[in-house]
């Protein structure tokens, strides 16, 4: 019986998986770039004829490849870029396409030149695949016979991009609402797994088989690296212009869910000192079951929005937490504790308030979506603009990246290294390997790091191995003209939805879109392919890729210096504007506004600390940086996060509890005692000591700690302020030396990290 019960609940769990899939926003911005490149193609081949249409169809792959859910304003200025670029590239390589040596030798350029667009970052990456889609598919026609006929085709591919930048503009107007709850429900997932990645914090007792806390906390950094990453492609969509009530609780839901992040930070706080009471466990774990059930109500918050359903309210668990509270009280009373225990029991009964803050949080989540509730309009009016991306096309990345030491300008010159190394072997083999398909996959696998290129590598090899052999087998069925556009639509759709998702995926689509697109530029002759021959060649462009990976590299190390330095200034900024009480009134505010911008800059840094210490484990070890004091760092910086967000919450929250008059002098004197830390020079940091920090003062003599804490339910809750400054300034201090010895390492020999 057991056994069928668990066989069912996980059909039920994987149905659920794959219906949020197909009803999530990459699916439906793959599906509208399929819609739209069926569109395009089908004209094109009713006006023009079935050649025509081949090429139109890579204009539209050109213009394609940028198109992703995003906000309406600067839509057009985004998807634009690529064709103007890959167009005159399309007719280079035309003219070029009967010159083996001059087009090796155009490419080399051309490569660079595009890859140069990815200084721009996120939204310049997909525009250089883009152009290089556009010389890569334009190689795999046949040679033109003259200019007359390398010029339309030109044309036909320059149609087939305006057709499509055109269809594109129109889509993303008509699918931006819908856009908007699909970003706002895959955050509030992404809320959901981060809560359950808590509730195994909290019960990850000492030895117990929950897991160890320490290998839980790196599990709850890189989802919340990857938050932060989320958060921000939200902001830009559900925060432009919220203007409709449908907009504003949607804008709403976001702002609660940026508190609940902060919220969640100073919830890690005192675990580690709650853990060693053994009578703990029992309260922990149903703390942590708690955090499990709220996780559960917001999945069915996610999935009520995703389905245009009205959500069930979610759980009240007050009378839970407060048994805790009341428990925790009895067992002290009754065992007359130490002072030690005492404090423990004070900290377990603050782990149960933040879960009861926590706990409405959600339930005011459920109330927006629910109509229950209003939005705060106030700093939902002023988070608009603010917060979202900009959607200019600034030359400030160009005009800084030439230097030796940019990774942009570094990758650009490896990836044209690279595409003419594998041009010239390719070209050079005897049995007559397709440059354009080893080009292909020497683009899509060459990244600029390392391990972005290994895990690419692995994907595109077993994706191309399986898209192979489906398109051997379609089209030795020799379909119609109508059936490899199908198929091509359908394969792009799938390719372009998972490119940031599933890459193993989006590598079988695409090798199925390249195979029937590539058959249909040849017009209808017999296929130009065998199934052996792709896999060599995939196999060739991995290699050359892999190889390439290590050409003129730009290793992690070279980044943290300036990562580190921007963590610390951000974790500066974010300490003196959680720490000044003038600002606490000022909720719609320029201070305010300034404290929220600080905040996402300190979450920001911090995740691209973290993304950069992951990715440097893939690199080899002679060039490693520190990673145990990087791991470190990020865990002192986000507990430096918590106690921040903590004290700002009690400042914010709960003022009628404090003794403004007790706390004024000690919040100012500890911001400032942290900018003198955080900013000291690094020749005067303190010698490096050993990692752990076990030569800093022990708890107990902390400054301004009072003996018995209170209880946080009740009145008067200024000790917790002081004991969050001292625990912050504290902090600071272990971060500031932390700091100073990664940089003295990453500025020592390589070979010594």
């Amino acid at each position: 019986m057991n056994a069928e019960l668990l066989t069912r609940w996980l059909g039920a769990a994987r149905s659920e998986r794959w219906r949020r899939v197909l009803l999530s926003d990459y699916v439906l911005n793959g599906a509208s770039c399929a819609l739209g490149m069926f569109m395009v193609s089908a004209i094109v081949h009713l006006v023009f004829g079935t050649d025509a249409a081949a090429n139109a169809t890579v204009g539209v792959i050109a213009a394609l490849a940028p198109d992703l859910a995003g906000p309406r304003r600067g839509k057009l200025a985004t998807i634009v870029v690529a064709p103007l670029i890959g167009v005159p590239l399309f007719l280079a390589v035309q003219l070029l396409r009967g010159h083996p040596v001059g087009l090796g030798m155009f490419l080399v350029p051309a490569t660079f030149i595009a890859f140069l667009v990815m200084a721009w970052g996120k939204r310049g990456a997909p525009v250089a695949i883009g152009v290089m889609l556009v010389m890569v598919f334009s190689m795999s026609t046949p040679v033109a016979p003259d200019a007359g006929q390398a010029l339309a085709r030109t044309f036909y591919c320059a149609l087939g991009c305006a057709l499509y930048v055109v269809y594109a503009v129109a889509a993303n107007q008509l699918l931006n609402a819908r856009y908007r709850t699909q970003l706002t429900a895959d955050l509030l997932l992404a809320v959901a797994a981060l809560l359950r990645a808590h509730a195994r914090r909290v019960a990850a007792a000492p030895g117990a088989a929950s897991g160890d806390p320490a290998a839980s906390l790196g599990d709850l950094l890189k989802r919340q690296a990857a938050l932060a990453d989320q958060l921000q492609a939200t902001r830009d969509v559900v925060l432009e212009a919220p203007r409709t009530p449908r907009r504003q609780m949607l804008a709403g839901m976001l702002i609660v869910v940026l508190e609940m992040r902060d919220h969640l930070v100073a919830s890690e706080l005192d675990l580690d000192r709650v853990r060693q009471a053994a009578g703990h466990a029992h309260a922990l774990g149903e703390i942590a079951a708690i955090y499990r059930d709220m996780a559960a109500d917001i999945d069915r918050l996610a999935d009520a929005l995703l389905l245009h359903q009205t959500p069930a309210p979610a759980a009240d668990h007050q009378e839970r937490l407060a048994a805790l509270r009341l428990a925790a009280g009895e067992a002290n009373a009754g065992h007359a504790p130490d002072g030690g225990e005492a404090m423990r029991a004070a900290l377990l009964r603050g782990v149960a308030y933040r879960a009861r803050h926590q706990s409405n949080a959600v339930r005011q989540l459920t109330a927006l979506a629910r109509g229950e509730a209003a939005p705060d309009l106030a700093v939902v009016r002023a988070s608009w603009r603010l917060f979202v991306s900009p959607t200019d096309w600034s030359p400030q990345p160009f005009l800084t990246i030439w230097h030796w030491r940019q990774p942009a300008l570094r990758h650009a010159v490896r990836a044209a290294l690279a595409v003419g190394c594998g041009y010239a072997i390719a070209t050079s083999l005897p049995w007559g390997s397709h440059d354009y398909w080893v080009l292909l996959t020497i683009v899509v696998v060459l990244r600029g790091s390392l391990a972005q290129t290994l895990e690419r590598r692995n994907q595109r090899v077993a994706g191309t191995v399986i898209g192979s052999f489906l398109a051997t087998g379609f089209l030795a069925l020799r379909p119609s003209t109508l059936a490899m556009v199908l198929a091509a639509t359908v394969a792009q759709g799938v390719a372009h939805g998972f490119a940031l998702r599933r890459y193993t995926i989006t590598a079988v689509a695409a090798s199925v879109l390249g195979l029937v697109q590539s058959h249909m530029l040849y017009a209808g002759t017999s296929p130009t392919f065998a199934l052996l021959e792709r896999i060599g060649d995939t196999l060739l462009g991995a290699g050359v890729a892999w190889a390439f990976a290590y050409v003129l590299p730009s290793w992690e190390r070279g980044q943290l210096t300036g990562l580190v330095r921007r963590v610390l200034r951000a974790l500066d900024q974010h300490a003196a504007q959680s720490l000044s009480l003038a600002r606490i009134d000022e909720i719609d505010t320029e201070p305010e506004l300034t404290w929220r911008l600080a905040r996402r800059e300190a979450y920001d840094a911090l995740s691209a600390l973290v993304q950069a210490t992951e990715r440097a484990l893939a690199e080899p070890r002679a060039v490693q940086p520190p990673l145990a004091l990087l791991e470190q760092l990020q865990g002192q910086s986000y507990q430096l996060l918590g106690q921040l967000s903590a004290v700002r919450s009690m400042l914010l929250l709960r003022r009628n509890q404090l003794k403004l008059d007790a706390i004024a002098q000690p919040l100012e004197q500890s911001a400032a005692r942290i900018h003198a830390t955080l900013t000291m020079p690094s020749a005067e940091s303190a010698p490096p000591t050993a990692a752990d920090g076990k030569d800093l003062p022990p708890e107990g003599t902390l400054r301004a700690v009072p003996e018995d804490l209170p209880d946080p339910f009740e009145q008067d809750i200024s000790p917790w302020v002081l004991r969050r400054l001292a625990l912050a300034e504290r902090l600071a201090e272990r971060v500031r030396r932390n700091a100073g010895q990664i940089k003295q390492q990453l500025a020592g020999p390589v070979d010594a990290a």
